[in-house]
C-alpha cells in the first residue's frame, strides 16, 4: 500500500498496490503491520456499507466527541463519490482545514480520517457504495456534525446543485 500524507496533520489517502492480469486484480487494503508501520489506528470495531441510489446524495459533516470519537479507513467499492473530512481538534495546526479525494471503484483509493474529523460524502454516480471501518462503535450521545457547506470551511464540492440531504444533515450548525 501507498500511505500519502495530505495537508491535515494524520490524515492519509492510502493507494492498494494493485498485482493485475489478465484475470482481473488483487491487492491488500488492510495490514497491521503497514499501518503499525505508519502510526494508524489497527484495531476496528465496527464495519459499515453505505448504499446511494442517486448522484448527487450528501452524508455529513459527521464525526462523535471523546469518549466515543472514532477513526474511519473510508473506501468506494461501487461507483464514485466525492469525500471530504475536516479537522476539528482545537489544539491541531490544521484546526478547521478540509481535505477532499474522489474514491471510486476505479481509482481502489482510500482516506483514513482520524479521531476528531468531521466526515462526509457526495455521490457522484448512480448506485455507488461505500465500505468503512471505525475505531469507535457509534455513540448517539456522542455524535456531532458541522454543516456540508458551512461558508466558514468552505469546502469545494463537486455537485452545488442538485444535492439530496437528510433532515438530520440540513439541520447541524454552522461553525460561525
Amino acid at each position: 500500500m501507498k500511505f500519502q500524507a495530505t495537508p491535515l496533520a494524520g490524515a492519509y489517502l492510502i493507494e492498494p498496490a494493485l498485482r493485475a492480469d489478465e484475470r482481473g486484480f488483487f491487492a491488500r487494503v488492510f495490514c497491521v503491520d503497514e499501518f503499525a508501520e505508519h502510526g494508524l489506528c489497527a484495531q476496528w470495531k465496527q464495519a459499515n456499507i453505505a448504499y446511494n441510489k442517486f448522484k448527487g446524495i450528501t452524508r455529513g459533516m459527521h464525526y462523535q466527541h471523546s469518549p466515543n470519537a472514532e477513526v474511519k479507513l473510508v473506501r468506494c467499492t461501487r461507483g464514485s463519490v466525492f469525500d471530504a473530512m475536516i479537522d476539528m481538534r482545537p489544539a491541531s495546526a490544521t484546526y478547521r482545514q478540509w481535505f477532499g479525494a474522489e474514491l471510486s471503484e476505479a481509482n481502489q483509493a482510500m482516506l483514513y480520517i482520524p479521531e476528531g474529523f468531521a466526515h462526509g460524502y457526495q455521490v457522484l454516480q448512480d448506485d455507488s457504495e461505500l465500505h468503512y471501518m471505525v475505531s469507535a462503535l457509534y455513540a448517539p450521545d456522542s455524535e456531532a456534525g458541522v454543516r456540508w457547506n458551512d461558508p466558514s470551511v468552505n469546502i469545494d464540492w463537486p455537485l452545488n446543485s442538485s444535492v439530496q440531504l437528510s433532515e438530520k444533515d440540513e439541520q447541524w450548525a454552522l461553525l460561525e
